[in-house]
């Protein structure tokens, strides 16, 4: 009858609620549970060069600019002999008002004959940033941190013979603004909020430091530069699939604790950090697509 009220319907009420979502982490997962990047690789025959071709071109567009280039002014600040390998430290500039302290090590017998291969060495995520990697044991922390995680890969490898530089990640390590310098906060995401602000991001600048890293690379006269590899455990294992799919010059890959999909580590479990993306990244990409930029040059996993 017209004049009657409509009566609420209990069954209809309980599917509306029952479709209601108030946590942001929730949202989250269910926006990627059936998503598949607008480039991710369907590994159909014979579509490689050209999925490579489109997808390397978005990548490097989602990157955004690099800083201008300014001359490096490498400076060997300190070189002393350590177990059978001479340890330099090394500063150069690599965008005006930035520069970038690393460890050099190599073996006390290399010639300098420009038939040596080099690697560059990234750090993870922690605060000691280049120094375990670099083999660096100044103190009951440090040696811990190499222990746990057998993180001196830099000092490892030139013992085997390479001459490695083991450089610090923007706010890390020499270049942290101090041991806690947001409290309660990753300086990582700060950054990369400030980042939004100018258009720039810090795994870009960071990518930006590695092929300046390779630039002084090629200058040392020990150094094949045919011959320059990268490899890096966790956040460096980030830098080394970004740095390898962005630079050419990076002839082989080590990917250590990495290229998991971000569903699960980003979405799922959020174990990431501001300086290991750039805006929009999975909309268009997974890791092991970015991974597959690195291709055709070896690669290990």
């Amino acid at each position: 009858m017209s004049g009657e009220k409509a009566r609420p319907n209990p069954a209809r009420k309980e599917r509306t609620m029952a479709t209601r979502n108030f946590s942001m982490q929730a949202y989250w997962e269910n926006q990627v549970e059936n998503f598949t990047p607008k480039l991710h690789f369907c590994a159909q025959k014979g579509t490689w060069e050209s999925w490579h071709q489109t997808a390397h071109a978005k990548y490097m567009e989602l990157l955004g600019s690099f800083p201008d280039p300014v001359p490096l002014e490498a400076e060997v600040e300190s070189s002393v002999e350590d177990d059978g390998l001479i340890r330099e430290r090394v500063v150069f500039n690599s965008e005006p008002f930035m520069s970038v302290p690393c460890q050099v090590l190599r073996p006390k017998t290399m010639a300098a004959d420009g038939t040596n291969a080099a690697i560059l060495c990234s750090h993870g995520h922690g605060p000691f940033g280049k120094d375990p990697v670099a083999g660096i044991r100044s103190s009951d922390e440090l040696s811990a941190n190499i222990e746990i995680h057998n993180y001196d890969y830099g000092f490892q490898m030139a013992k085997a013979g390479y001459l490695t530089i083991s450089p610090d990640l923007r706010g890390f390590g020499e270049r942290r603004d101090g041991r806690n310098p947001f409290p309660g906060r990753d300086p990582c995401n700060v950054n990369y909020i400030r980042g939004t602000m100018l258009d720039r991001w810090p795994l870009t600048l960071n990518i930006w430091d590695m092929k300046c890293c390779i630039d002084y690379l090629e200058t040392r006269p020990e150094v094949d530069p045919k011959r320059i590899g990268m490899m890096g455990l966790s956040q460096g294992g980030t830098m080394t699939t970004f740095a390898a799919a962005a630079e050419p010059r990076i002839a082989a890959a080590d990917i250590m604790g990495y290229v998991n999909p971000w569903k699960g580590f980003a979405f799922e479990r959020v174990n990431f950090c501001g300086s290991q993306i750039v805006p929009g990244i999975h909309a268009w990409f997974d890791t092991d697509d970015i991974a597959g930029l690195i291709a055709p040059r070896p690669l290990m996993l």
